[in-house]
């Protein structure tokens, strides 16, 4: 009865270039040579959800990573230099982050749960949340031109944080790029020192050391594979410190990124009245025969009640009354709609700013505890200080907004009347009458709005400056073309006035020359230089604690596609160990190599090394003392670990003329890892260069292996905790999916006999596919498309499905 049943089994029509289990779920994601990121189920490898590439993602997937706790999926894009956190409940892109290199590998753990050091940081958090009101949403039908933030949530920061418990994105690129990003969002060091491009990492759950595997190229030898070792045991002595500013600093992140689409639906809710107000009336001013002044003719109409032939041409032709009464109504509206922006949203998001930056500010003068992370209590004040001033631009901009509303509001009421005048409709009596007042609204609203000479049609293209409001929104770098009027105000004269208080560090500086968005990207600015400097000193406090050098990569493999490739690495918590498992095919294609280090660089681990023999016979074990069979020779073609104990691998029968026979095996490394010699490492060579001292270790394989019949199995992907497997064929198409603790009953036997036939079409269907990947990878783009558009369907039915069967 063959070992581990399989469950599923696909052709997929594009070549799969990523898969990944989620950690406690019985879901995997792959990515494919499309741009798509799918979302597979274990039973009948059902699809959830696809992600199809976007303009704001782009389309080359270069790596994979799952959120520990399995919620969140982030992927990498190489063409557009980014990372992108997705939820997996829905497939919506959550965040996402430029990096400077494209990213070609990637890890998410997280910390041991220590519940000693981090329970007083959910007290921290409970205590902000009762300080702090709730952010409003943003309103949906302003958030156009941010598609991927369509939805924003005020309790988003909560969703991406998760638990407490800190967990941290490693991510690895080219030309020695590492990053480390707290929570997937808030960049907490930036590595330096290393030299290749990253091929797979793996931070240890207590954060004392970085497992690094590296590419190292030259234009002479073939390219090298070394294992790097970095000590982060600031990290790890600092944990309680690092979590509690990592959370202020996500939250702070986050906001800024809440107050960004603020303003953005800020300056949608004006662009579009502001576009029709323009038009009007720059034809009306550009088909102007005469020589007055625009501002002349409306004035002549509010004086005398006479209006020009071309006046009269625009207000009854183009305008009509139907129309100007419909523009105020939308003008009125879009001013209402900014006001509760600005309160609601940028007063309530400047407020919490302004808390989590003073937290900050205190955490930064505790020097015992948060000085060796990077804090500068100086540059977070000056954080304050600029998010100070961006309040005070809010304010000044409500009581802008205030003005114009009143300006506005009497300039076409007294127009509405004059136009009804002009058809010689009647004039309600209410309408009727006009204040004093409300003519001063209107001299005002035409003195401000219409310029009487031709400088400001030089600086912005047109003869007027139609709305004060539009220019506090414009993200440019030249002075507003309105600015308030400071005369008068008692508070700024006295200010001046005073000789203590005019450059006093307590009072926020206004800008009183400069729009909003200006004082925003000020903000921003002062913010940014408060996140990158623990970066960089944490970054610095990181060292190499060991370089080995492995082996080089064959040419014959040079430039194969090197996604799944060996070493891969694994971190066993409990012991506190790094394991590193690769081969060397050129030097010995029938043993996997086994390299184990402590996690904690200054403990020393004995006999670290070993080889596992593949040629053990099937169903034998060690202590058999007839030696293996000329036709039991085995190679490596993939190999992950399964659990702390256990490694699956993909053998390839090295006896087999057509090279077809593959097997899954779970090898248990109880025994194998138990040896009493001791290899010395000589650091000047390459491992391959003193393969003879190795200690070599016989396998223990019982009935836990499995022929891949029909299926050119190459690659294999696993979950321990979830107990599942998937094998990819060598043409990345071909899956199969496996439950490992469980056998094939007699009645799934029997089938499988009966769909051998339509599975050897498969295969046939297989190197066909291979051998026309030009024009096929055109037509399976098509039919992807199309499949995606089906499998969404129904697809968060299979998800809740799926959450239900998987509680564990």
């Amino acid at each position: 009865m063959p070992a581990f049943r399989q469950v599923g089994e696909k052709q997929l029509p594009n070549p799969i270039l990523y898969m990944a289990w989620s950690p406690n779920r019985d879901l995997i994601a792959l990515a494919n040579t499309s741009g798509e990121v799918l979302l597979h189920r274990l039973a009948n490898f059902q699809r959830v959800w696809s992600l199809l590439p976007n303009e704001n993602t782009g389309k080359e997937i270069t790596s994979l990573a799952w959120r520990p706790d399995g919620k969140v999926l982030a992927f990498s894009v190489g063409d557009t230099k980014q990372v992108v956190l997705c939820d997996a409940e829905k497939a919506e892109i959550l965040h996402l982050f430029a990096v400077e290199y494209p990213a070609s590998c990637m890890h998410w753990m997280e910390v041991q749960d220590d519940s000693s050091t981090l329970s007083s940081f959910s007290e921290s958090e409970d205590e902000s949340s009762r300080f702090l009101p709730k952010l409003p949403s943003l309103p949906k039908s302003y958030s156009t031109t941010s598609k991927i933030f369509s939805e924003e949530k005020s309790d988003e920061v909560t969703n991406l944080l998760g638990e407490v418990r800190l967990n941290i994105l490693v991510v690895g690129g080219p030309s020695g790029f590492v990053e480390l990003y707290a929570y997937g969002l808030y960049k907490i060091a930036t590595l330096g020192g290393i030299s290749g491009t990253c091929r797979s990492l793996g931070l240890s759950s207590d954060l004392k050391s970085l497992s690094v595997i590296t590419e190292i190229r030259s234009t002479e030898d073939n390219p090298e594979i070394h294992y790097i070792q970095l000590d982060t045991g600031l990290l790890s002595s600092c944990l309680p410190e690092l979590t509690k500013m990592a959370r202020k600093f996500t939250h702070i992140s986050t906001l800024l990124r809440y107050l960004r689409l603020s303003l953005t639906c800020m300056c949608e809710a004006w662009e579009d009245i502001l576009m029709q107000m323009d038009l009007r009336l720059t034809k009306f001013v550009q088909e102007k025969n005469t020589s007055t002044q625009v501002q002349d003719e409306f004035l002549e109409l509010l004086l005398w009640g006479h209006a020009s032939s071309e006046l009269q041409a625009l207000l009854m032709n183009q305008l009509t009354v139907k129309g100007l009464k419909m523009l105020g109504q939308s003008i009125d509206s879009s001013y209402s709609s900014i006001q509760k922006l600005v309160i609601s949203h940028l007063q309530s998001g400047s407020e919490a700013l302004l808390y989590h930056l003073s937290e900050v500010k205190g955490m930064a003068l505790w020097k015992q505890k948060f000085q060796p992370l990077g804090l500068d209590p100086a540059a977070i004040e000056d954080a304050i200080v600029a998010v100070g001033s961006f309040t005070l631009k809010a304010s000044e901009l409500l009581q802008v907004i205030d003005k114009s509303m009143k300006n506005f509001k009497a300039f076409f009421r007294w127009l509405y009347v004059a136009m009804l005048r002009m058809s010689e409709d009647h004039v309600p009596p209410e309408l009727n009458k006009m204040t004093q007042k409300d003519l001063a609204f209107v001299a005002d609203f035409l003195s401000e709005h219409f310029s009487a000479n031709e400088e400001l049609f030089d600086r912005k293209g047109k003869y007027f400056n139609v709305e004060r409001v539009g220019q506090y929104l414009k993200d440019e770098d030249e002075d507003l073309v309105s600015p308030p009027s400071m005369e008068g105000n008692q508070w700024v004269t006295f200010v001046k006035q005073s000789t203590y208080l005019k450059d006093s560090p307590l009072l926020f500086p206004t800008y009183p020359q400069k729009s909003l968005h200006f004082v925003k990207r000020m903000m921003e600015g002062s913010i940014d230089l408060c996140l990158q400097k623990p970066a960089e000193v944490i970054g610095h406090s990181i060292k190499q604690a060991v370089c080995l050098r492995l082996y080089t990569v064959p040419e014959s493999s040079e430039n194969a596609l090197r996604l799944f490739e060996l070493p891969s690495l694994w971190n066993d918590k409990k012991a506190g160990m790094h394991y590193v498992v690769f081969c060397m095919p050129d030097i010995s294609p029938s043993k996997i190599y086994i390299l184990r280090r402590a996690t904690d660089p200054n403990r020393s681990v004995p006999k670290g090394l070993v080889a596992l023999n593949l040629n053990t016979p099937l169903n034998s074990s060690i202590d058999d003392e007839t030696p293996a069979p000329a036709s039991a020779s085995y190679s490596c073609l993939d190999a992950r670990f399964y659990d702390d104990e256990t490694l699956t691998v993909v053998l390839r029968s090295l006896e087999d003329d057509e090279n077809k026979m593959r097997i899954l095996t779970q090898l248990h490394l109880n025994s194998a890892v138990s040896w009493d010699e001791e290899f010395i490492w000589d650091l000047t060579l390459r491992l391959e260069q003193q393969t003879e001292g190795i200690p070599v270790q016989g396998l223990t394989w019982g009935n836990q292996s499995r022929e891949m019949d029909n299926i050119k199995a190459q690659f294999v992907a696993v979950n321990g905790i979830r107990k599942v497997a998937c094998v990819l064929s060598a043409n990345l198409r071909h899956v199969r999916v496996f439950e490992m603790d469980a056998e094939e009953e007699e009645e799934e036997e029997e089938r499988a006999d009966e769909s051998q036939e339509m599975s050897s079409d498969q295969d046939r269907l297989e190197d066909t596919m291979t051998n026309q990947s030009d024009a096929g990878e055109g037509r399976d783009g098509v039919g992807g498309a199309e499949e995606a558009q089906v499998a969404g369907q129904g697809s968060q039915d299979i998800l809740d499905e799926t959450a239900g069967s998987d509680t564990l």
